[in-house]
């Protein structure tokens, strides 16, 4: 796949991935309207109509709802924290992790500087914004909507520990993701895996103080009730999971675009050796970033928990690692270089 497929796919990655978010939160204030508000579309919104022993019907008051309020709530909540992730995903990102602008007037920091202008220029791209977070922990990041602004962050433990053709290795990789629009994706997915958090606690705690007005007590015989069962044992579950299932994408999205970042900076650098280095380094230092939360791990060059898991293979580290094992992936980049045996398929 060619920088222009991969700029496509990621388009649509976007888009499909605001979809299948979007559908959570449809699906989550559905539940809430019919569980908690007593929709029913079938019942006039003011009065149900009874048989009276006098020959007519009569309108008695009624507490069902025609207006899905939870449902309509939750798409725009869903819809306008896209369109912030979107247009202000990378500022949020930044304010999470207290990053902070890098400094001409400090050499390490001038020195970045430095690099960040020539991997720009060596990739093509605009150059982005140069930020530093504060952490003793080696890491580092890409953020924003587009190349125009976007933003390259690394911590000040990253600056500390490299050398200079480590740090173009490490500003190159992310250049990559920036040159390939994975900032986009990634960060409309963590502005949205906030959202679905947030809508998932709202009614998780509605269910638990809540009072149940229709549902599960609805007359229309035992097969809509049974219907009634499954779609709230459904409901639940999803509110439960939410946050679980939207955190499983976001990983399984960054796992998919690592090797492809890890490739595509050695191309820019043409020196796929001080990626390995810088790698290498990384993964030795296995505390925790705690300048950075989860909610942006993915976003990072390695997983920030400071955890081993992506060490590990198998079902269970597919589900938790936000980034395929280092291991392969220095093993990738080794064959790149002729320095190992290339791995079989």
């Amino acid at each position: 796949m060619n920088i222009y497929e991969q700029q496509a796919s990621n388009r649509r990655m976007t888009a499909g991935i605001m979809f299948v978010f979007i559908a959570f939160f449809l699906v989550i204030g559905l539940g809430f309207d019919f569980f908690y508000l007593n929709f029913n579309p079938t019942v006039d919104a003011q009065a149900q109509y009874k048989w009276n022993p006098n020959g007519y019907y009569e309108a008695q008051a009624s507490g069902a709802s025609t207006v899905p309020f939870g449902t309509i709530f939750s798409l725009l909540f869903g819809v306008g924290l896209a369109a912030n992730g979107l247009y202000n995903g990378a500022s949020m990102v930044l304010r999470s992790t207290m990053a902070r602008r890098a400094l001409a007037s400090n050499d390490k920091e001038k020195q970045f500087l430095n690099v960040v202008t020539e991997m720009a220029t060596a990739a093509g791209l605009p150059v982005p914004a140069a930020y530093i977070v504060p952490d003793p922990d080696l890491n580092a990041f890409a953020t924003g909507m587009n190349p125009a602004t976007s933003v390259i962050a690394v911590t000040e433990g990253l600056l500390n520990a490299l050398n200079r053709e480590e740090l173009q290795a490490v500003v190159a990789h992310e250049m990559s993701h920036i040159r390939n629009y994975d900032i986009r994706l990634m960060t409309v997915t963590a502005a949205l895996m906030g959202a679905i958090a947030l809508i998932s606690d709202f009614a998780g705690r509605s269910s638990r103080y809540g009072r149940r007005t229709t549902g599960l007590s609805s007359s229309g015989g035992s097969n809509r009730k049974g219907g009634a069962v499954i779609f709230f044992v459904i409901w639940l579950l999803l509110v439960l999971l939410a946050p679980l299932i939207s955190r499983m994408l976001a990983m399984a999205i960054s796992r998919q675009r690592e090797f492809l970042a890890d490739a595509s900076g050695a191309e820019i650098t043409r020196n796929p050796v001080a990626l390995i280095s810088a790698l290498e380094k990384i993964r030795a230092a296995v505390t925790p970033t705690n300048a950075i939360n989860n909610g942006v791990a993915h976003m990072c060059i390695t997983d920030p928990r400071g955890s081993l898991i992506e060490e590990k293979a198998g079902f269970a580290a597919d589900l938790l690692a936000t980034h395929p094992p280092m291991e392969k992936r220095i093993l990738a980049l080794k064959v790149m270089a002729y320095q190992a045996d290339k791995p079989a398929a």
